[in-house]
């Protein structure tokens, strides 16, 4: 019965992470077709939209808003990383091609596993290890180091990634101690809201009437892809799963290249194939020694 269970958890983890995928690169396609709005206009619609969704959720459970004990620094360390990470993101889409943005911030599972060791306490194999630094070798194909101001985009999109792996980390405890999804997508949405209505009220840009359908299914989207990934995390461990997260560039390339008339570059493409390529690697010799194990 247990086998079955774990199976079926798998299973529920494996699709939440695809639709979560899905709903990313919506976001930022959507994103990326608002224009020249400032990020943080964009970010604060972004977690305006999930925090009306969170919030509706929330009332509907018909549950008492509260944070499990001993969750708390937790779920405020998610919401930190996790806004960090996303206004990151969003200056990146601004300034490079979809597929390059979506590929750095999916560094983060490689990240998560770094972050796993010291707030899990999960021992990476040496699989772990090599397939990280490999991953690493191909962040240079897409970032490209210059040494000058062209570079900066991409580390700035290296940091998104990061900052992404810590935030999945701390939901992945999160889940272990047993927090609800939706309280946790609550408290990051409206933490980031928080965080970016100062930059969006001191900048703020009139939009059209496109732009602002733009924002707002940005805003679905993300929350479509927040909801995903939190549950996704909660229903299995990273080291079985986020090997699909990888299906988000796929999703951002074909989107950008098909509405969007975006080429990668070649380089980039190398980079792609270099980290997926050991994504996939990894995942199934884990899986493999994992079975061998039990």
């Amino acid at each position: 019965m247990k086998e079955v269970d774990k199976l079926n958890n798998q299973t529920k983890g494996i699709l939440c992470i695809i639709a979560a995928s899905l709903g990313f690169s919506l976001m930022t396609f959507f994103v990326k077709m608002a224009g020249d709005l400032p990020t943080m206009e964009k970010a604060f619609f972004r977690n305006f939209v999930a925090l009306i969704v969170a919030s509706f959720l929330l009332i509907k459970s018909g549950d008492i808003f509260a944070i499990k004990s001993g969750c708390k620094l937790d779920v405020f360390l998610r919401c930190l990383f996790g806004t960090s990470g996303l206004i990151a993101n969003f200056y990146t889409i601004d300034k490079l091609n979809i597929a390059d943005s979506n590929m750095l911030n999916k560094m983060s599972p490689f990240f998560a596993i770094i972050a796993s060791v010291f707030l899990l306490k999960e021992k990476p194999t040496k699989i772990d290890i090599i397939a990280t630094v490999t991953a690493f070798i191909g962040v240079l194909f897409v970032v490209r180091p210059t040494g000058d101001m062209a570079m900066v985009p991409g580390l700035i999109g290296l940091y998104g990634g990061f900052a992404a792996g810590m935030a999945y980390t701390f939901v992945r405890r999160l889940g272990k101690k047993g927090e609800k999804t939706r309280v946790i997508v609550f408290c990051f949405s409206a933490f980031s809201c928080l965080v970016t209505l100062p930059g969006f009220v001191m900048n703020f840009v009139p939009m059209s009437a496109a732009q602002l359908v733009c924002l707002l299914l940005a805003g679905l989207s993300a929350t479509m892809g927040q909801f995903g990934i939190t549950s996704a995390y909660k229903f299995s461990p990273a080291k079985r799963i986020a090997v699909y997260d990888y299906t988000q560039v796929v999703f951002a390339a074909l989107l950008g290249l098909f509405f969007l008339n975006e080429t990668p570059h070649f380089l980039s493409i190398i980079g792609y194939v270099i980290i997926i390529g050991v994504a996939v690697i990894r995942s199934r010799i884990n899986l493999r020694t994992s079975e061998e194990i039990t």
